[in-house]
């Protein structure tokens, strides 16, 4: 029946839907991926086996330039982390992680602040926007800020996550009204959102591109299935590269060393104190992970 390849646009019960140049085709995968460890994702590159019906067997997958674990997608341009000023109240520490993440494996960070109605998103943003992160502030009943955001998703292949709750998809369905992606409101007794995006699945974007809605997450999933090595935490703020190398001591930790050009910069009010503060709390986790957690 022949080869084809193609992309992993969605995984659903056992079934991958992989996007090729003859449309999208169900496939199982080859029990080689369970004996390797290996796990087929959305976004991986696929080289198909094709069987009667018009559908097929994953055969082998192509180099992956970047990999998440939780939301599980590979080879991603960005990833859009979206969060609201209240109703639930942003997590900065829970940003921070995540902006980190996407330093460690080279995707570009993108922050949408919603709800600004309820809070103040110039606030916030300023936080990012001074360490060189691309922020937009969106309003999906309004429309501010969805062009904005359409043309930063042009050509790339990008995901939306954040806390449940936020907003991601109101806001994917006000940038593509095809989508109709299911939302729903605040539990008012919890103050956070219910659980509305039950799978991962890329979606075609009219003028070009992909964009992945994903399951909210807790602060607990990226705790538990990205590390980050302490070693590595200094390369992951942008902000610090400036002050890298500059500090009095060799392998300053920036966390309570004399000397040290990052704290330096942070007494300065070059790098904003809650980010900072992050750093310091990332990198204490960092120091007392086991090795078995490695």
């Amino acid at each position: 029946m022949g080869t084809k390849e193609g992309r992993i646009i969605k995984l659903l019960g056992g079934f991958y839907y992989v996007d090729t140049q003859d449309g999208a085709v169900e496939c199982r995968a080859r029990g080689v991926f369970r004996n390797e460890k290996i796990s087929p994702c959305v976004g991986d590159w696929a080289v198909l086996e094709m069987t009667d019906g018009g559908k097929g067997y994953i055969l082998s997958l192509g180099p992956r330039r970047n990999h998440l674990l939780r939301p599980p997608l590979a080879n991603l341009d960005q990833l859009v982390l979206v969060s609201s000023c209240a109703q639930p109240a942003p997590n900065l520490a829970v940003l921070d992680r995540m902006i980190a993440i996407c330093e460690k494996k080279e995707i570009e960070p993108i922050l949408v602040f919603t709800k600004g109605d309820l809070g103040d998103t110039v606030a916030l943003a300023s936080i990012y926007q001074d360490a060189g992160i691309q922020t937009v502030q969106v309003c999906s009943l309004t429309g501010e800020g969805v062009e904005e955001v359409k043309a930063l998703l042009k050509g790339k292949v990008s995901a939306f996550t954040g806390n449940s709750g936020v907003g991601k998809s109101t806001l994917l369905n006000a940038i593509d009204p095809r989508l109709g992606l299911q939302t729903a409101g605040i539990s008012i007794k919890l103050g956070r959102g219910r659980h509305t995006t039950r799978h991962v699945e890329l979606y075609p974007l009219p003028e070009g591109g992909w964009v992945a809605d994903t399951p909210g997450f807790s602060a607990v999933d990226y705790q538990r299935f990205e590390v980050i090595r302490k070693g590595e935490l200094e390369d992951c703020f942008r902000e610090f590269a400036p002050y890298l190398g500059r500090c009095q001591f060799t392998g300053c930790s920036h966390t309570a060393e004399k000397g040290c050009a990052v704290r330096e910069a942070v007494a300065e009010g070059k790098i904003h104190q809650s980010r900072y503060d992050n750093y310091c709390a990332m990198y204490q986790e960092a120091k007392n992970l086991k090795e078995w957690e490695l």
